[in-house]
């Protein structure tokens, strides 16, 4: 599975460069010209969370998106749901710059205290590194950073002159760092007491629909 992604991905970096190349009209678009958008997240705005960023134009069906994700929950119904991301990704559009289909390439880095969703019953948990010490797991959170990378896919809709809306999703690869807790003894439950815990997988890890209002 992972094999089968990484091929995607660089197929698509590939396509990037080879479009690139071959569209000379790209080097035609006036700085003048190029477009620039404020983008803010509307699935995330009734919970809460904050999802805003920037897209630029870098030529006819180019641009560059630059967004940041913050959701500064401690608790979330009964949950640790703070998760602070930074996000960069090249989009290209098949008709023209912010109209119609386009994917990306993206990459991202995040800083989180959450609970994953595995975590949510009450089922008693044997501590990894403690013989004779058992947690709820409920009570068990995870503390630590991800680095992650992946393909975009989306469609942006004019709305009037200055507004656009885009629906997204990226799929990719997170590779993880983290510490695992108990919030009620503060102690470590996992096997290494001093150090990070390391996990990767292939997962849905941004999407939405963003509202964007044209600056220039």
């Amino acid at each position: 599975m992972k094999i089968k992604f990484f091929t995607l991905l660089f197929v698509l970096f590939s396509v990037f460069k080879i479009q690139a190349q071959e569209n000379s009209d790209f080097q035609n678009v006036d700085n003048s010209e190029k477009k620039l958008y404020i983008k803010g997240n509307a699935l995330f705005i009734p919970i809460g969370i904050v999802n805003a960023g920037l897209e630029y134009q870098l030529n006819q069906k180019f641009t560059m998106q630059g967004d940041i994700l913050v959701s500064p929950w401690k608790s979330f119904a009964g949950h640790e749901l703070q998760y602070y991301s930074l996000s960069l990704e090249g989009r290209y559009y098949f008709k023209e710059a912010f109209q119609g289909w386009f994917v990306g390439a993206n990459i991202a880095a995040s800083s989180f205290v959450l609970q994953k969703w595995n975590y949510w019953s009450d089922e008693l948990f044997p501590s990894k590194n403690e013989e004779g010490v058992t947690f709820i797991k409920s009570n068990l959170y995870q503390k630590g950073y991800s680095v992650l990378f992946g393909a975009t896919l989306g469609y942006q809709f004019k709305l009037s002159e200055n507004w656009r809306m885009d629906i997204y999703g990226t799929v990719g690869s997170s590779q993880d760092f983290y510490k695992g807790y108990d919030r009620i003894s503060g102690k470590r439950y996992d096997e290494k007491p001093d150090g990070y815990n390391r996990s990767g997988e292939i997962l849905p890890y941004r999407g939405g629909i963003m509202i964007s209002y044209r600056l220039k």
